[in-house]
């Protein structure tokens, strides 16, 4: 009994449970999604609260140093060019305040003066001249009194008036917090909380109280975030402000080498719906190698500042895991179940009779129609398609006798199909004729197909198994070119070497005449620039090759037999097969139709089976005897190849010397040999 297709899928998909799957999924979904989001918020609130107290922490000992700063001077306790009670003044702010990293003092003439950590446990006080000269007094503490250890002056390219935080203030006379990078000691990323200085109401100054982010970045490091999340302040471009690094101070940079740093920077760039202005969190989720992460970013109290939090999902998914995988367990059982049953019925019944049945399209695609085979099979649609596919290619078969099979499958696997046009490549052509032929189909009328079969049975061989494309049949003539379909780099060799096996073939096959004589084929080989494609009308096309260097080969098949040759190519078949063939230069010959003489070239053999026999070289050196008229030493190296074999090239050139004896030509005369007939 045979079922039809949709009956089958049809129990598959009702045997099959498929909606189990699909609702335990989209459960787990669901659940994993509500309980993420529920988590990393928390997290982030926590972060957020613990982070906004660091910053007001901050920001309140900035505002503390500087209203005490700023109280000292106004009440003139000290002046500001009063060196060591501003020292005292400034050393007593930076021990007092810990998250203080200068205490700096601007004059308008370019004149500067600070108190800098350099790290835990070390103090710097920097005096900048107008004439950029700072000196360094280093200050380090021995038990719990800090001592000078060194001082010394250098040059400095620093500039107070050239800082923005001093512009601004300067410009706004209002105080400010400004984020910027240069140092009198180099690059680091600082927050700035600077104001102007009236002294008996006149401007003074500019002090500003810094503080240099490796300290909020210390901070970081020492937040608990989840078991392996993180926190990190970026700008809105993704720019590092402080990042969790235990060992960062003003004395040791940043390192931004936390695992989830890359993943907080991807999170804020690409989230271009957040911005930092409006003072929303903004959630997102970020997948790098596989692994998802939960990000909030949430803006603070710097502009263009934000806390980027980033949670691994598997931080908190792996509990949710644990609290379904009961769940999954009893309905695993039953899919797999369903599963084994459903695949079982699917190979059984489709599965299998289908993959045959593509095996035998794949034979079909690749113009193999031998292999295609019928397959039977319980549905219906299924035994219908393998009938169909094997009626196909009996019917493709009988084609494959009328084109070149491997055009056909060069058309296949380019899927262009038959199209007009062409394209321009270097290529080899051959021209076989039979000799006698006209004579031969004249006696034997209809008998003469037994033969012409036979003939090409033979040569056809030879050329498909050395690489080549037939063209066409023209009565007895074979046409056939090497170098397309597919490209053939060694193109002018393969047809030399089909070229000497399709004379072997034909002598070696006992084909004869009604005469009970061998017969005997021509050929003409020659290699250019061809024009090969489909060329016709768009109700017939035929893939072939047109030219110049085609008509040529064409003309040199019937040059034979004049020179009593057997495969006679051009010059450029010549060149391209260099080393590879055994030749002997015939003549310099104007082919019909042509104006230009062009060398041609009998083909003797492959060098790697046949070497030169001694006569070639005595033929041409009365070749080259004849073109430098010495017709005498000419006709004497012909004989000598008539001594050896009976060669009609050199009577043909005896005969010619003897008539430039007789009848000298003019000085135009230069060896040429004109055809006067196709």
């Amino acid at each position: 009994m045979r079922l039809g297709i949709r009956t089958a899928i049809s129990a598959l998909v009702l045997t099959s449970i498929v909606v189990s799957a699909v609702g335990v999924h989209l459960l787990w979904w669901r659940t994993a999604h509500q309980v993420s989001q529920t988590l990393a918020n928390t997290i982030n609130d926590q972060i957020v609260s613990a982070v906004g107290d660091e910053l007001q922490s901050v920001t309140t000992e900035a505002r503390s140093s500087m209203l005490a700063v700023r109280t000292l001077l106004a009440e003139k306790v000290f002046e500001p060019r009063d060196t060591r009670k501003r020292e005292v003044v400034f050393r007593s702010q930076l021990l007092s305040q810990p998250t203080i990293s200068w205490v700096a003092f601007g004059w308008p003439d370019g004149s500067f003066f600070a108190g800098h950590k350099a790290g835990d446990g070390v103090i710097e006080m920097l005096e900048i001249t107008p004439d950029r000269k700072m000196r360094t007094d280093r200050y380090e503490f021995v038990g719990n009194d800090l001592q000078l250890k060194k001082s010394h002056v250098e040059d400095t390219k620093y500039s107070v008036t050239d800082q923005e935080w001093f512009r601004t203030a300067i410009e706004t006379n209002d105080e400010l917090w400004a984020t910027f990078t240069t140092h009198p000691k180099g690059e680091r990323l600082a927050a700035a909380f600077a104001a102007p200085i009236d002294i008996d109401q006149k401007p003074a100054g500019v002090i500003a109280i810094i503080i240099e982010l490796t300290r909020v970045s210390n901070f970081l490091s020492q937040l608990t975030v989840g078991k392996s999340a993180g926190a990190f302040i970026l700008e809105r471009n993704g720019k590092v402000v402080a990042a969790p690094d235990p060992n960062a101070n003003e004395a040791v940079a940043l390192k931004t080498d936390h695992p989830l740093f890359p993943i907080a920077v991807e999170a804020i760039r690409n989230a271009s719906a957040y911005e930092p202005g409006e003072g929303q969190p903004f959630n997102t989720k970020v997948t790098r190698d596989g692994k998802a992460y939960q990000a909030v970013l949430t803006p603070i109290s710097f502009p263009g500042w934000s806390l980027v939090t980033v949670v691994p999902e598997s931080e908190f998914l792996g509990p949710v895991q644990m609290t379904i995988r009961n769940l999954l367990i009893g309905l695993a059982v039953l899919i797999v179940f369903a599963g084994l049953l459903s695949a079982w019925l699917a190979q059984r019944l489709i599965a299998a009779p289908l993959i045959k049945v593509v095996n035998e399209i794949r034979h079909v695609e690749r113009f193999d129609l031998d292999k295609v085979q019928r397959h039977p099979s319980r549905l219906t649609e299924i035994g219908n398609l393998s009938g169909a596919i094997g009626d196909m290619a009996q019917g493709l078969a009988a084609f494959r006798k009328y084109i070149p099979a491997d055009l056909v499958k060069r058309l296949i696997s380019d899927g262009n199909g038959a199209r007009l046009g062409g394209a321009v490549r270097p290529m080899s052509v051959m021209f076989i004729d039979l000799a006698g032929f006209t004579g031969m189909s004249e006696r034997l009328g209809d008998r003469i197909i037994p033969l012409l079969s036979r003939y090409f049975d033979s040569v056809s061989a030879e050329i498909q198994r050395h690489n080549g494309t037939i063209d066409k049949f023209i009565g007895d003539a074979v046409m056939a070119f090497w170098g397309a379909p597919s490209p053939n780099p060694d193109h002018a060799v393969d047809c030399c070497r089909a070229a000497l096996a399709c004379r072997r073939a034909v002598e070696e096959g006992g084909l004869v005449d009604d005469h009970g004589e061998s017969v005997k084929i021509r050929i003409g080989i020659n290699s250019g620039d061809m024009l090969v494609g489909n060329i016709g009308s768009e109700v017939r096309l035929n893939y072939t090759v047109i030219g110049d260097a085609v008509n040529i080969a064409s003309r040199l098949e019937s040059t034979n037999k004049a020179y009593g040759s057997t495969i006679i190519i051009g010059p450029e078949t010549r060149r391209l097969a260099g080393k590879s063939i055994v030749v002997r230069e015939l003549d310099r010959l104007a082919v019909y139709g042509r104006a230009g003489g062009l060398q041609i070239y009998e083909l003797l053999g492959m060098a790697d089976e046949f070497g030169a026999p001694a006569w070639v070289a005595s033929y041409e050196s009365g070749l080259g005897a004849f073109r430098a008229r010495d017709f005498k030493a000419a006709i004497a190296a012909f004989e000598i190849v008539l001594k050896i074999r009976d060669d009609a090239a050199s009577s043909a050139m005896i005969e010619r010397c003897r008539q430039q004896l007789e009848n000298p030509a003019g000085e135009d005369w230069d060896g040429t040999t004109v055809a006067r007939s196709k």
